[in-house]
C-alpha cells in the first residue's frame, strides 16, 4: 500500500511512467487526467484508477494542482487468484477500462481508505487491497467505458466543480449554481459533468457528502445528527436511509464497526 500525494500543477510537464505490477488506487482527493493505453480519463475523488503490469501512462494536472490516492500494487499471479474467484475468464487478467468510476458498491472502499490514510484508523490493509481488487474486476467485466472525449475548457470548468464540491461538499450545491459558475446552462452543464466524470452531479455530491459522513463518524465522536448536518443533510431520516443505501448498514453501526 502507497500513500501518494502529488503536487503537480499546471506548468509541471507530465513525464511517462510504468505500472510494474497490477495497481488498483483509491482517488481520495483531487483531481487529474490519467492517460494509459485504455484512453484518457478523469480521475476525481472516489474513483478508482485501474493499470496493467507493464503498461505505460501519464498523469497531468492540466486545471489544478494536486491530488491524493491511496495506491495498491498487486504481483500479476496475486491478481489472477482474485479475479478467478469472483468469475473472471481464465488467462491473464487485464483491465479493460482505466476507471471506476465514483459508485456505490466502491463507496465504502474508498471512504475506509481515506479515513485510514488521513487519520491513525486501524484497519486491514491486506483485506481492503483483496476487497477493491475484487471490486475492480467486477466492475469492469463488460470492457472499456466511453472515453473521454471533451473540449479543454469544458474539462477545466468540470475540475473546478468537482474541486470546489470536494472542498465543501456540505454547501448548498444545485445544478443552476454549478452551472452558473461554469458559465453554461443546466442541459449542457449536466452532459458534460457527466461525460467527463462518468456520474451525474447529484450522484457525485451524493456520494462526497456520504464519504465526508463516514470520514467524521470514524475520525471523531460528534453525534449522528451532527455528522449529517455538517455533510449536507438537512433531514437526520433522509441521512439515515442515505447512508445504509450505501454502506449497508446504519451510521452508528459503521461507528461501532470502525
Amino acid at each position: 500500500m502507497g500513500d501518494v500525494i502529488c503536487t503537480s500543477g499546471p506548468f509541471d510537464r507530465p513525464f511517462e511512467e510504468q505500472h510494474s505490477g497490477v495497481s488498483v488506487a483509491a482517488v481520495i482527493a483531487g483531481t487529474f487526467q490519467y492517460r494509459s493505453a485504455n484512453g484518457l480519463e478523469m480521475m476525481t475523488p472516489g474513483s478508482l484508477l485501474l493499470g496493467n503490469p507493464g503498461d505505460c501512462f501519464e498523469c497531468g494536472h492540466e486545471h489544478a494542482a494536486g491530488d491524493r490516492c491511496v495506491a495498491f500494487r498487486y504481483e500479476p499471479a496475486f491478481f489472477e487468484r482474485i479475479a478467478a474467484d469472483v468469475g473472471a475468464r481464465r488467462g491473464p487478467a487485464r483491465f479493460r477500462a482505466s476507471r471506476v468510476t465514483p459508485l456505490r458498491a466502491t463507496s465504502p472502499l474508498v471512504a475506509r481508505a481515506a479515513a485510514a490514510a488521513v487519520t491513525a484508523l486501524a484497519l486491514s490493509w491486506e483485506e481492503l487491497a483483496v476487497e477493491l481488487a475484487a471490486a475492480a474486476v467486477r466492475l469492469t467485466a463488460g470492457g472499456s467505458p466511453a472515453r473521454l472525449a471533451a473540449p479543454s475548457a469544458a474539462v477545466a470548468r468540470v475540475t473546478e466543480s468537482v474541486r470546489r464540491i470536494a472542498d465543501d461538499p456540505g454547501a448548498r450545491w444545485s445544478l443552476t449554481r454549478l452551472a452558473a459558475s461554469a458559465r453554461q446552462s443546466p442541459f449542457t452543464y449536466l452532459r458534460t459533468f457527466q461525460r467527463i466524470t462518468g456520474v451525474t452531479p447529484h450522484q457525485f455530491i451524493l456520494r462526497a457528502r456520504l464519504r465526508d459522513a463516514a470520514f467524521r463518524l470514524l475520525a471523531g465522536d460528534a453525534k449522528v445528527i451532527d455528522v449529517a448536518l455538517a455533510a449536507g443533510f438537512g433531514d437526520l431520516s433522509n441521512f439515515n436511509a442515505a447512508f445504509r443505501a450505501e454502506f449497508g448498514v446504519s451510521p452508528r453501526a459503521y461507528r461501532a464497526r470502525g
